[in-house]
């Protein structure tokens, strides 16, 4: 084994690693390095076909498995080896044959997690293909044995900074001023009101800031994305953030069920369900899903409204990045001294700046036609690193060690957090859309 493995979460981190790695054993700037070929191809107008994986009835299950499809998707597969590989390689070392083993049984496990939130009906209960990447992870370790080589590939935290630098090509700025003044208002008043008021109960609840952050994040902003964003930007515990994504998925099915109803019993126009749904559920899918049983306006409004959430998650990641690495992050300093400017840098987690730049670019220096149709391929690329991460959190994960963090006590957090959301977001929706 390498006497210099990287800085990372790989299941055999090296008890001889300097507590201030090197940059190219820093997963933060490995993951900006990783994403910087895909973003200047996709800028010059690469758009890299992605598989399907929409299926509705039995019959229509194997379409994913057609030549056409498996092709596309060993396209991917190799793309995703190469570039990973590629960033790791310096850090790595003899271990880059491992990896790359390991890194594609990781790949193949988050390829059926998408086929199967591809199914028609798990779609319109809004239940994503990250629940199923951690599934199939979770099944493995249970079932199987998790050999060193395919240890080696766990890296959870770098796959998962890698999707959110691609995430933040996608943040569009110019996509907040099309959102209208009333969306980016509520959006500007949900998030940080909501935030703080999840961020509290947690606090009462006894839950740690950590948990807390991931948390109020998820319910203030738009769910798993924002959760997955606000777990990089501190730098958090991927069990808690397993936790969280289950929570955010288990309460959002209900909620696309009564708020619906809720909207016809309280005599809301369509504007204002809309708004409201808008404002509250996490994600676009189910946001459309919900308000498209309402009417054409509602859904419209839905939308916009959730767009302007929805690009404001890079704002919150870079506050919560600032503000955790000030506090003094996990490791939080009791005597409240205020860090050094050298400390805060060594704190902050680097990716964000590469998250930052890329909203940046493609907001204002590519052109828009390419940027907005950049959008689709991008995020089927963020789905493979994402999906990959959640592979490597059921692969590393026990079950039980979900579900038993903090003896409930977070889940009774989101959902009086969500609860505050609802409420206060529909006051806003009557306030802003109501004639």
């Amino acid at each position: 084994m390498s006497a210099n493995p990287a800085a990372s979460d790989s299941a055999y981190p090296s008890p001889t690693l300097p507590s201030s790695p090197r940059w190219w054993q820093n997963e933060d700037w490995l993951a900006i390095i990783a994403t910087v070929p895909i973003l200047l191809c996709v800028a010059k107008g690469w758009s890299p076909k992605m598989p399907s994986f929409s299926w509705t009835q039995v019959t229509e299950a194997s379409k994913a498995f057609s030549s056409e499809n498996l092709t596309t998707s060993a396209g991917l597969l190799t793309l995703f080896l190469a570039i990973s590989a590629a960033a790791l390689a310096a850090s790595l070392g003899r271990r880059i044959v491992s990896f790359i083993r390991g890194a594609a049984v990781v790949f193949v496990l988050a390829w059926f997690a998408q086929w199967l939130a591809g199914n028609g009906m798990l779609k319109a209960w809004g239940l994503e293909y990250v629940v199923f990447a951690l599934a199939l992870g979770l099944l493995w370790s249970h079932l199987l044995p998790v050999p060193e080589w395919l240890r080696e590939a766990i890296r959870t935290e770098f796959y998962i900074k890698v999707g959110i630098v691609l995430l933040g090509a996608t943040i569009l700025l110019p996509e907040m001023l099309k959102a209208g003044v009333p969306g980016l208002i509520q959006g500007a008043l949900v998030i940080p009101v909501v935030w703080y008021v999840c961020f509290f109960i947690a606090k009462k609840l006894k839950v740690d800031d950590e948990f807390g952050v991931i948390l109020s994040t998820a319910v203030s902003i738009c769910g798993v994305s924002a959760a997955i964003a606000a777990c990089g930007a501190i730098q958090g515990d991927r069990k808690k953030l397993s936790y969280v994504t289950s929570v955010v998925l288990l309460c959002a099915v209900p909620m696309m069920i009564f708020m619906p109803m809720a909207v016809e019993k309280l005599g809301l126009s369509e504007a204002v369900g809309g708004a409201w749904i808008g404002g509250t559920l996490d994600t676009s899918g189910s946001v459309a899903a919900a308000t498209e049983q309402i009417g054409k306006e509602a859904t419209q409004i839905g939308v916009i409204v959730k767009l302007s959430q929805n690009v404001l998650i890079g704002v919150a990641a870079f506050w919560l990045s600032v503000w955790w690495s000030l506090r003094g992050g996990k490791d939080r300093d009791q005597t409240n001294a205020r860090p050094s400017v050298s400390v805060i840098w060594q704190r902050f987690p680097k990716f964000v700046i590469g998250f930052v730049m890329a909203s940046i670019v493609f907001s204002y220096l590519v052109p828009t036609s390419v940027a907005e149709a950049a959008s689709k391929p991008l995020k089927g690329l963020r789905e493979i690193w994402f999906g990959a991460a959640f592979v490597c959190i059921g692969l590393e994960t026990k079950l039980g060690e979900i579900f038993n963090l903090g003896g409930g006590r977070p889940a009774l957090a989101f959902l009086g957090g969500q609860v505050f959301n609802i409420l206060w977001t529909l006051i806003l929706a009557m306030w802003l859309f109501g004639k």
